[in-house]
């Protein structure tokens, strides 16, 4: 009990030394890993960049290709509608009577002249 009676008869710790941690460095590092950090950053945009580039270009192409052949089906759309009212107006008799005139047939009724040594 002696020991407890005089609190300052203890004896005082000392704080244990301090081991060396086994990752610290004494030196500093001569790698700046920010540095290398942000280069390995920019380096994997620019390769994301560079794969959409192929897409990219394939669909202006495929925008441009598209716009042509719209502007092809259009111009062939109107040439058959120009077809479809010529083939609707042919059924008419003027346009029936002119065909037969160009091929050398004669209206009934008509007298046909047959001219010798004319040239066409």
């Amino acid at each position: 009990m002696a020991s407890t009676a005089y609190a300052g008869s203890r004896p005082k710790r000392r704080p244990a030394a301090r081991k060396p941690r086994p990752g610290a460095r004494r030196a500093p590092s001569r790698i700046k890993w920010d540095r290398v950090g942000r280069i390995a950053l920019v380096l994997v945009l620019f390769m994301v960049a560079y794969s959409y580039l192929n897409p990219a270009i394939n669909l202006f192409n495929t925008y441009r290709s598209t716009t042509a052949a719209k502007a092809e089906f259009h111009e062939l759309l109107r040439e058959n509608k120009q077809l479809h009212r010529a083939i609707q107006s042919s059924d008419t008799p003027p346009v029936v009577a002119a065909a037969a005139r160009k091929q050398g047939m004669v209206a009934k009724g008509e007298t046909p002249f047959v001219l010798q040594g004319s040239q066409h």
